[in-house]
């Protein structure tokens, strides 16, 4: 019997490059997007010149603009939209195309009012009966969509849908690794957008590549407190969906987050700063994080610092001074509350 379809989810830049990843393995895939006329100039010319200019899409690759006209065999969706509209389209899915049984969550963050990760909405909108997977880790859009060699880790509920996942994602230049602890994957992936921001900020301050590192460092501690206070393992972190995305996110101004703290560290506001970029998913993240961190008394000061200064509390400047003049303490605690 053949292998069951790929919906995809979202046509910018990352929902586009992980169809073409599925396409160029072997399987037939659809993508979906808000804008029907979008898809349709996506399909006629086979580029996504908004997202992804100059790059060819796959044969097999083909666009739906009505999610009631997926054809029978498509059961497995990729949810790449934006992490706050997650609820919206998981309704929408599941009223339009309740054939869907695995859906695998490629959106980073957590959702603004609720504090929950994106597997744990999509687990509350269409139930315990769909497999779910969380995919995650460090990954340029457009250097997938280039076929440029990388790596990412699955994170599936369930062996039997996570074995078919890693053969459906698997091709000669993009390689993913099996976990079964989707809080973890999820927590890496959703949290350093966050400190991408506060990375963005001390480059664009000049503060420099001592400043830097430590930064990444002592944001990886947060992202470990907090994951292990939700229930994933420490361990995890230090993988691609934790260690391996921060690294890059922090460090290469093709992130946006990156770019967006640039940009607030060079004394522009938030809301031009977010106007000339775009989407910047850890601007929502941040607050968020803070929120959840607090419920579960999880230290999380320079998440802290990043809200305050997107709420207008403090300024960059100030946001380091605070750092800074926080108490010493020992380097070990980093891994518990």
């Amino acid at each position: 019997m053949d292998a069951p379809a790929f919906l995809v989810l979202g046509a910018g830049a990352w929902g586009t490059a992980l169809a073409s990843v599925l396409a160029a393995g072997g399987r037939r895939v659809l993508l979906w997007g808000r804008d029907a006329a979008a898809l349709r100039t996506l399909d006629a010319a086979r580029e996504n010149s908004r997202y992804l200019p100059g790059i060819r899409l796959p044969a097999s690759l083909g666009v739906i603009e009505r999610l009631t006209e997926l054809p029978s065999d498509c059961t497995e969706a990729v949810l790449a939209t934006p992490c706050q509209t997650t609820r919206e389209v998981c309704r929408s899915l599941a009223a339009a195309a309740p054939g869907v049984r695995g859906v695998v969550c490629a959106a980073k963050g957590l959702e603004r009012d609720t504090g929950r990760l994106v597997h744990e909405v999509v687990r509350e909108e269409l139930g315990a009966t769909v497999d779910v997977a969380v995919l995650s880790g460090p990954n340029f859009a457009r250097e997938v969509a280039e076929c440029r060699p990388a790596a990412v880790t699955i994170a599936a509920d369930s062996p039997v849908f996570g074995a078919s996942l890693l053969a459906a994602f698997h091709t000669s230049f993009f390689r993913p690794y099996l976990s079964d602890d989707l809080i973890g994957v999820a927590v890496g992936g959703s949290v350093k957008n966050a400190l991408a921001i506060a990375a963005g900020i001390g480059d664009g301050l000049r503060l420099g590549a001592n400043s830097r590192a430590a930064l990444i460092t002592r944001g990886l501690a947060e992202i470990a407190r907090l994951g292990v206070a939700l229930g994933a393992r420490a361990e995890t972190f230090m993988g691609l969906s934790g260690l391996g995305d921060l690294v890059l996110t922090c460090t290469d101004d093709l992130s946006r987050n990156r770019r967006f703290g640039l940009a607030l560290g060079r004394g522009a506001a938030p809301d031009a700063a977010a106007a000339d970029i775009g989407l910047v998913e850890g601007a929502a993240t941040a607050p968020a994080v803070v929120a959840l961190a607090a419920r579960l008394h999880v230290d999380v000061p320079i998440v802290e610092q990043v809200a305050a200064v997107l709420a207008g509390r403090s300024t960059p400047s100030a946001a380091v001074t605070a750092l800074m003049a926080r108490e010493p303490g020992a380097e070990d605690r980093a891994w518990r509350r």
